[in-house]
């Protein structure tokens, strides 16, 4: 069984019982209108994957879990489900027909309007969402058949789904101590290494972080094999001078893996490929003036730095201040890269990760969240929060002594855990919003769980019957497509496997180099 968060220690018992362990209820439900985040030109309903399992949907809806069957939430029925696609040889097959309406879930109508979309107030998806997954999880505690309220034509009928006691229901402790849990992480490892592609590789950034991570972070000797292709693949992939496009994302996940893979083996090959990817980093780290490139200034004069200090020590999507210059959630992941590479034994430049330490402090408000750059929002003002999560771990594993870092990464754990419904839903890539955020809050258990206890309703959703996970519409509707399932799932795998402490990055304690 997986152990505890490292600084919970073996008091997981009574630490939960002061957490109270009851299910959030967003404030918001009772006081907001109907609300379905979609966009005027039909997105994300009308986006498609080409290849795949999903390339069968005509569209990205919200997967209703292991029932497979895909909906589409309504403006103008706040209260229903449309469905749009069931998938075979699953409990809805034969049962559930394209042009339902889901009303219900046992004998009970659902009772709260969508509130689902972008903002304070609007984060997740209550309602008719959150609802059906507490009774699909219900279904799977009591090991009964999920009833659902059909509505068909002009007909209302109760239609009972199979949904079996492969899996049971997640535990009060989830992910810890969770046989559920547990379960999911083994199929979604096995799945993962099923397919990795014969480069090594698993497709985009957000993959070839966390599904060798997860690998890892499995412990499984069998999986050894192939996190090594990844971080060979890796070493292939990166150098000290290179001038591809949105470089830094590739550059920051090979150093984070490579890191996490040199402290698992000590191979001195893998050493040198980090001391490779640090001379890159340090080069592409924004520092003065001198490195904002002539196109920018000329075509971007708004946005360049009026002070001397703005955006100083901080990444952006290209080496220097190109386009509108350094964001907090690259900053976030090259203070951490530099952080874990100090744990390996390079030799860092204490002045470059301090300025990065410095951006994201200014970035940071008093209730703290991140901000997208390096100036702060107002002092009750928050949004998504992958990069607060980014900016939360790199604090936390800091190589510097003193309190101020670990005080730093608590401010910002705090903020996660008493806003979690903003968790799957992060600008650019919830995939990196949610794996990031899970990595920050770890760090503090209390908010750990207040994140993942109000997040199980898309634990519960986004599981398919064939061992993957897969993407929910979001804030951006960025990400679907054809390699949407393995992104999912490694992200999810990664998150599970934080309850075994196998990586620094999830609590594993360094050793002295």
């Amino acid at each position: 069984m997986p152990s505890v968060p490292w600084t919970m220690k073996t008091t997981l018992p009574n630490h939960l019982a002061q957490l109270g362990l009851v299910t959030v209820v967003l404030s918001f439900s009772t006081i907001l209108h109907s609300q379905v985040h979609y966009h005027k030109d039909g997105n994300p309903w009308k986006q498609k994957a080409n290849k795949g399992p999903d390339s069968k949907v005509d569209g990205w809806y919200y997967n209703l879990g292991i029932t497979g069957i895909r909906v589409q939430l309504l403006g103008d029925n706040p209260k229903a489900l449309l469905v749009k696609y069931v998938f075979e040889r699953t409990p809805s097959a034969g049962r559930i027909k394209v042009g339902d309406l889901l009303v219900g879930t046992g004998n009970k109508r659902f009772g709260t309007e969508h509130i689902n979309g972008y903002g304070i107030g609007k984060f997740g998806a209550d309602g008719p969402i959150s609802e059906f997954a507490r009774a699909l999880e219900a279904s799977q505690r009591e090991k009964k058949s999920l009833i659902v309220m059909v509505k068909r034509g002009k007909k209302l009928k109760s239609v009972p789904l199979k949904i079996g006691n492969r899996y049971g229901a997640f535990a009060k402790t989830f992910p810890f101590l969770d046989k559920k849990a547990d379960k999911i992480f083994d199929e979604l490892c096995a799945y993962l290494a099923e397919e990795q592609k014969s480069d090594g590789s698993w497709g985009s950034v957000p993959q070839n972080l966390f599904a060798p991570l997860a690998l890892m972070a499995s412990g499984r000797e069998k999986y050894r094999p192939h996190v090594q292709r990844n971080v060979k693949w890796h070493a292939k992939t990166t150098k000290a001078k290179d001038s591809s496009w949105l470089i830094n994302w590739r550059y920051m996940a090979a150093g984070i893996v490579l890191s996490e893979y040199y402290l698992w083996n000590k191979k001195s090959w893998v050493k040198r490929e980090l001391e490779e990817i640090y001379r890159f980093i340090i080069s592409t780290q924004y520092m003065d003036q001198t490195q904002i490139d002539a196109k920018s200034r000329k075509e971007r004069p708004e946005d360049m730095p009026k002070t001397k200090l703005r955006a100083v020590g901080g990444w952006g999507h290209n080496p220097g201040f190109e386009g509108y210059g350094p964001i907090a959630m690259l900053t976030g992941q090259g203070a951490l890269v530099l952080s874990l590479m100090d744990h390996c034994g390079i030799q860092v430049d204490k002045k470059r990760l301090e300025a990065a330490f410095d951006f994201l402090e200014r970035g940071t408000n008093k209730v703290g969240y991140l901000n997208y750059a390096d100036e702060k929002a107002g002092d009750d003002t928050w949004a998504d929060f992958g990069r607060t999560g980014a900016s939360c771990i790199a604090h936390f594993l800091s190589p510097y002594k003193g309190m101020k870092y670990k005080k730093f990464a608590r401010r910002h754990a705090t903020f996660m855990g008493d806003h979690p419904e903003a968790f799957p839903d992060t600008h650019g890539s919830p995939i990196l919003g949610m794996g990031f955020a899970a990595m920050g809050a770890n760090t503090h258990p209390q908010s750990f769980q207040k994140l993942m206890k109000a997040n199980r309703w898309w634990f519960t959703l986004a599981q398919c019957n064939d061992r993957s996970y897969c993407y929910q519409p979001n804030r951006d509707n960025a990400g679907y497509g054809d390699d949407s399932r393995i992104a999912a799932s490694a992200v999810t795998a990664f998150i599970l496997g934080i309850s075994r402490r196998n990586l620094h990055i999830t609590g594993k304690p360094f050793k002295k180099h």
